[in-house]
């Protein structure tokens, strides 16, 4: 049986964000049109649907500002719900114990790629 390959989306270039940095995208998934954040942490690039596990509304309230002021923790802005950035476990607030849903990223010739997260009955 032949593997079919997704086609990612190019959502940021290598070097563009910084420790503590931001960046919102949108991927086009199952017809429906997902919004999701890169996450740049201690030299890592995380990302994440942008959706609270408290209430599923987007987390920011200034536009692509996730991190709280120590740049530590991503932090919703409706209820405080905190997430650790490296593995978006909920870890203060509303939602202790949940995930956010993690959206798959590659990098491929200085560019990050994301693909659309697996269905879960989120999308």
């Amino acid at each position: 049986m032949k593997r079919i390959r997704c086609k990612g989306k190019v959502v940021a270039r290598i070097g563009e964000l910084s420790h503590g940095m931001t960046k919102k995208f949108r991927l086009r998934c199952q017809g429906k049109t997902l919004e999701g954040l890169l996450v740049s942490y201690e030299g890592k690039i995380f990302a994440y649907l942008n959706r609270c596990c408290h209430i599923p509304l987007s987390m920011d309230w200034v536009d692509n500002h996730f991190f709280t002021e120590d740049k530590r923790y991503l932090i919703c802005a409706n209820h405080g719900a905190t997430y650790e950035p490296a593995t978006g476990e909920c870890v203060w607030g509303p939602c202790a114990g949940a995930f956010l849903q993690g959206v798959p990223v590659e990098v491929s010739q200085g560019k990050i790629l994301a693909f659309c997260p697996q269905e879960r009955g989120l999308l």
